[in-house]
């Protein structure tokens, strides 16, 4: 089940963000680290009704935000759609142990089918360059890559940002 996230659920998925960000490090994707993803960021995730989880025998396993607010870092990439009736995917995650088995794609196609039902013009997110996987999962859903962006503190490296027209 997919459900709007409370604060009482901040603590667990903070623990499924690490588990994420250990299990990519080992795997030399430095995307994640103990400056992202942060309880303050899903607390606002939270206090905006941003922040969904997926929730399998009463156990968060994964999240996801929706979000209609424009972080500064996207203001210069030549996105495809005006930017005025857009959301912005953040914080996927699902728990190393319960990957792949189809609850990234469940995640997104709420968050699709959300934007489709609410009339988005288009859907954007971004990914780590270095994340090739991640890449490939977003493309194949038809997203195209438009530019790079950096997040200093995550890594010296850039993230690619997709969109999605709806």
């Amino acid at each position: 089940m997919i459900r709007k996230a409370t604060l009482n659920d901040i603590d667990n998925i903070i623990d499924i963000t690490k588990a994420c960000a250990r299990f990519m490090i080992a795997k030399n994707i430095f995307q994640w680290n103990e400056h992202y993803p942060t309880h303050s960021a899903f607390e606002n995730d939270v206090k905006r009704d941003e922040l969904y989880v997926l929730d399998i025998e009463n156990t968060i396993i994964g999240c996801i935000v929706i979000s209609t607010l424009m972080d500064d870092e996207y203001i210069p990439i030549q996105w495809l759609t005006p930017n005025e009736n857009n959301i912005y995917i953040h914080r996927l995650a699902i728990h190393p142990k319960h990957q792949g088995k189809g609850y990234a794609q469940d995640l997104m196609n709420f968050a699709e089918e959300f934007a489709q039902q609410n009339n988005y013009t288009s859907i954007r997110l971004d990914t780590f360059s270095q994340n090739e996987k991640n890449q490939k999962f977003y493309e194949l859903r038809g997203y195209q890559k438009l530019g790079n962006i950096f997040f200093p503190k995550q890594s010296e490296y850039p993230f690619y940002c997709y969109e999605l027209i709806l």
